[in-house]
C-alpha cells in the first residue's frame, strides 16, 4: 500500500512535465503535419506523402546519392536534375508550386519570379532562415545574413561604408596586387618546356579569393588565415551532412563526437578571429583603418546603441564574412571558366574587349565599367551556374502571398537554378549559354524584370555584390591578358550541390601563355 502511494506520488509529480512533451511531440510529428496537408490541400497543392518524423529526408537523400553517380553531356547546361533531383521529380509530380517535408518542417517550393520577388521584397512577415540548424550558425556565424529586425537594420547601417563605390575603388589595387602573385605562381610551376599546363583552377580560385578578401576586408592575408579557412571547410563538410539529417532539438548541446568536433572547429575559428583583432587593437593606427574590420572595431567605440557593435557581433559578422565571401566567388569564376572554354568565340571576344580598353596594362577600377561583353558573360554564367542554388525564408505569421495563404512556420524554398532556366521566362534558349539576352540589360533579358536573382533582392540584396563582381571582372581580365584557357580532357561534367554549386570532380583546365613580350 506504502509503494502504490509512492508510485502514485511520483506520477502527480512527473505527470505535468511529461505529458506536455508527449502533447507537443504529437502536434509536431503527428496532428500539424495532417493539418498543413490538408490546407494546401484545398488550396490544390498536394506533395511527397509525409512520413513520421523524417518527413522526405530519406527520399531526398536516395535521390541526391544516385544522382551523384550521373555525368553530364559536356556541353548540357541543364544541370537541375542533376542537381536537386528531388525537386525535379516533384515538379513533374505535382506542378509549379509543391509542398514537400523537411522532418516535420512544412516547406513550399515556389518558382513563380513574382511569388518570389513580392517574398524577398517583404520587410516583415518572412525569417531568413528557419531556426532548426543550429550548426548553420556555427559555420556562417549569426551574421548579417541570418539576424532580424532593429539589429539587422543596425549592422547594414555599420557595415554599408565597407562596400560603397569610394571604398571599392581604393580596394582595387590590393584585388590586382593579390592576383598578380597568383599567376606569378603560374608562371614558376610551369615547365620551360610546356606550351600548355593542366592546372586544377577551382582550387586556385578559392585561395586566390581568400587571399583578396582577407587583404582587402581584413589587412591580413591567405596565409594568415590558413588555420580559419581550413576549419570553416570541415565545417562546412558537417553542415552538408546534416541538411539530409532529422533535427531533433536540444541535441546540439549534448557531448556528441560530431558536436565534440564542430566545437572544436568554432573555436579554432573565433580564436583566429580574435588574433586578427588583436593585432588590430595593438596597432598604433588611432582609428583601426578604414577596412571592414577597422569599420567594425570603430562601431565597437561608439557610445551611440544605432552605431556600435558588441566584439561578439563582430566576430559573427567576420565568420559570415569570410565563408560566404570567399567561397561565392571562386564559384562564380570557376564556372564562368567552364563557359569560356566551351565557347571559344566568346573567351576571344573577350579577350579583344580588355586589350581593346586597356591593352596589356594593369587594370584600374575605371576600366571596368567599359566592359560591357565580359559584364553580359558574367550575367549568363550567374544565370546558368549561379553559386546560390535557392533562397530560404519562413513564414513568422500567417501570409497571404498572391494566390497563396501560407501557414506561420512553413518554410519557403525559392529555386533560383530553376527560376533562371525557366523557358517560359527566358524563352526557348533559355538553356544555352547566350550571353547577348543582356545586351539592353538585366530587366530587359527576359519576360520579367526581376528573373535573374544571383544576389537575391529586395531590402536583404547581398551588400557584397559590387564587391564581388569587381574581384570577378579583375581575375578574369588579368587572365584573359596572358592565358588562352580550355578544358581539360580529364574534366567530368558533374554540377553538385555541395550547399552552393560545385564541381563534383573539380575543374581541370589547360593555360597556354600567350605573346607577353609586349607585357609590361
Amino acid at each position: 500500500m506504502e509503494l502504490l502511494s509512492t508510485v502514485n506520488l511520483l506520477a502527480l509529480v512527473i505527470l505535468p512535465f511529461v505529458v506536455p512533451q508527449i502533447w507537443e511531440a504529437c502536434w509536431i510529428f503527428l496532428l500539424r503535419p495532417w493539418m498543413i496537408t490538408r490546407r494546401f490541400k484545398k488550396e490544390g497543392i498536394s506533395g511527397p506523402k509525409y512520413k513520421f518524423v523524417y518527413g522526405n529526408l530519406e527520399e531526398i537523400k536516395k535521390m541526391k546519392k544516385e544522382a551523384k553517380s550521373w555525368v553530364l553531356d559536356l556541353n548540357s547546361n541543364d544541370i537541375f536534375p542533376r542537381v536537386v533531383p528531388h525537386y525535379h521529380q516533384w515538379l513533374s509530380q505535382y506542378g509549379e508550386t509543391f509542398l514537400y517535408w523537411n522532418g516535420a518542417k512544412p516547406t513550399l517550393f515556389i518558382s513563380d519570379p513574382k511569388l518570389g520577388k513580392q517574398i524577398l521584397s517583404r520587410k516583415s512577415g518572412f525569417a531568413v532562415v528557419a531556426k532548426t540548424r543550429p550548426e548553420l550558425f556555427i559555420l556562417f556565424g549569426r551574421g548579417l545574413s541570418f539576424i532580424e529586425g532593429d539589429d539587422w537594420v543596425r549592422h547594414r547601417r555599420i557595415l554599408n561604408p565597407a562596400f560603397s563605390m569610394d571604398r571599392l575603388k581604393v580596394m582595387t589595387k590590393p584585388m590586382v596586387d593579390c592576383t598578380l602573385r597568383m599567376l606569378e605562381e603560374w608562371k614558376i610551376q610551369k615547365n620551360s618546356e610546356e606550351v600548355i599546363m593542366r592546372m586544377e583552377i577551382n582550387k586556385d580560385f578559392h585561395r586566390l579569393i581568400s587571399d583578396i578578401l582577407a587583404t582587402t576586408s581584413f589587412g591580413s592575408s591567405y596565409e594568415e588565415g590558413i588555420e580559419l579557412f581550413r576549419s570553416q571547410s570541415e565545417l562546412e563538410k558537417y553542415f552538408v551532412t546534416s541538411l539530409t539529417s532529422v533535427f531533433i532539438p536540444g541535441t546540439q548541446y549534448l557531448p556528441t563526437p560530431t558536436n565534440l568536433q564542430l566545437w572544436k572547429l568554432d573555436k579554432r575559428v573565433k580564436d583566429s578571429i580574435k588574433r586578427m583583432i588583436d593585432a588590430r587593437l595593438k596597432s598604433n593606427s588611432t582609428n583601426y583603418g578604414d577596412d571592414l574590420l577597422g569599420i567594425m572595431l570603430r562601431a565597437a567605440t561608439s557610445e551611440e546603441p544605432e552605431k556600435s557593435m558588441r566584439m561578439d557581433e563582430i566576430i559573427e559578422e567576420c565568420k559570415a564574412i569570410y565563408f560566404s565571401g570567399q567561397g561565392n566567388s571562386a564559384i562564380v569564376l570557376t564556372w564562368t571558366t567552364l563557359l569560356l572554354s566551351l565557347h571559344q568565340e566568346w573567351q576571344e571576344k573577350l579577350r579583344d574587349e580588355v586589350f581593346n580598353e586597356c591593352g596589356f596594362t594593369i587594370p584600374d577600377s575605371d576600366t571596368f565599367s567599359r566592359l560591357k561583353l565580359m559584364n553580359m558573360v558574367l550575367m549568363e554564367s550567374l544565370r546558368l551556374y549561379g553559386p546560390v542554388i535557392k533562397m530560404v525564408r519562413e513564414a513568422t505569421q500567417d501570409m497571404k502571398i498572391g494566390h497563396l495563404d501560407i501557414p506561420k512556420g512553413t518554410s519557403i524554398i525559392l529555386p533560383f537554378l530553376k527560376m533562371h532556366t525557366d523557358k517560359a521566362v527566358w524563352g526557348e534558349d533559355a538553356q544555352q549559354f547566350n550571353p547577348m539576352r543582356f545586351e539592353n540589360g538585366v530587366s530587359q533579358a527576359a519576360n520579367h524584370p526581376n528573373a535573374l536573382l544571383p544576389f537575391s533582392a529586395g531590402p536583404r540584396t547581398c551588400i557584397a555584390q559590387n564587391f564581388a563582381m569587381m574581384e570577378t571582372k579583375i581575375v578574369l581580365t588579368m587572365i584573359l591578358q596572358r592565358f588562352r584557357i580550355s578544358l581539360s580532357s580529364e574534366y567530368k561534367h558533374a554540377p553538385f550541390d555541395y550547399f552552393n554549386l560545385y564541381p563534383q570532380y573539380g575543374m581541370p583546365v589547360m593555360l597556354q601563355p600567350l605573346d607577353t613580350s609586349a607585357q609590361p
